[in-house]
């Protein structure tokens, strides 16, 4: 998609929610999800053998968190939070932000927006990342995934709901900038905008596909895109 459609998306906006893991931080970049993963299957295993079974041929983390409630209660929990501390270890390894990510944090700030980062990483994860890079300034609301409510992350609208909501800005008003399928899928839910960003080559047709209101390639497009337009009083 071209870059009017994408200044245009960004002329309508109003509250600037970024994704978390993709267009700010590799969260798993020093710390692979497969081992993570493994990890959390142990537990599920601890709670429930059968599950633990299932687990074990999953690397991705989330998808071992979504699992578990098949687990009830207690392995929820546990799976909850064994993955909180395990995702906070791994932004502090991470690496630096996305190139461009800071640069759009920025542009969304100055131009006079409200900024939030809508996550189904944890809250504690996603502030220890931008603590840690000297970000935290730029950013007004945090919502990480609900405790204890894996079925209330992206593409479920919860999160944006309620960082529109916190932000003071009606959900039309705001626009996802994210790099999975489900971001928009949750955008759309939302009746918010999406920017799809397309950081592997197959997912640009995928985030099209799913409806993204524009779709680019690299962060430093959309800090451009902010940076030009007129800021909000």
């Amino acid at each position: 998609m071209g870059t009017n459609k994408l200044s245009e998306v960004a002329g309508a906006t109003s509250g600037v929610l970024f994704d978390f893991d993709g267009p700010i931080c590799d969260v798993f970049a020093g710390r692979p999800a497969p081992g993570v993963a493994q990890k959390l299957s142990e537990v599920v295993t601890q709670h429930d053998a059968t599950l633990g079974a299932k687990a074990a041929s999953v690397d991705d983390p989330m998808e071992i968190l979504r699992l578990a409630m098949q687990g009830g209660e207690p392995v929820i929990r546990a799976i909850e939070e064994s993955l909180t501390k395990a995702e906070v270890s791994a932004v502090k390894v991470a690496g630096p932000p996305v190139p461009g990510s800071v640069a759009a944090l920025e542009a969304a700030h100055s131009s006079g927006r409200k900024v939030a980062v809508v996550s189904n990483n944890s809250t504690a994860c996603v502030r220890a990342f931008l603590m840690l890079h000297g970000l935290r300034h730029l950013v007004h609301e945090v919502i990480g995934r609900a405790a204890y409510r894996p079925d209330l992350m992206k593409p479920d609208p919860h999160s944006l709901l309620l960082a529109a909501a916190r932000l003071h800005v009606h959900p039309h008003h705001c626009t996802l900038i994210g790099d999975s399928v489900t971001d928009v899928e949750a955008a759309r839910a939302a009746g918010a905008r999406s920017i799809g960003f397309a950081n592997k080559p197959h997912k640009d047709l995928a985030l099209t596909e799913a409806g993204a209101d524009a779709v680019v390639a690299d962060m430093t497009t959309v800090a451009d895109a902010l940076a030009s337009i007129p800021p909000l009083a």
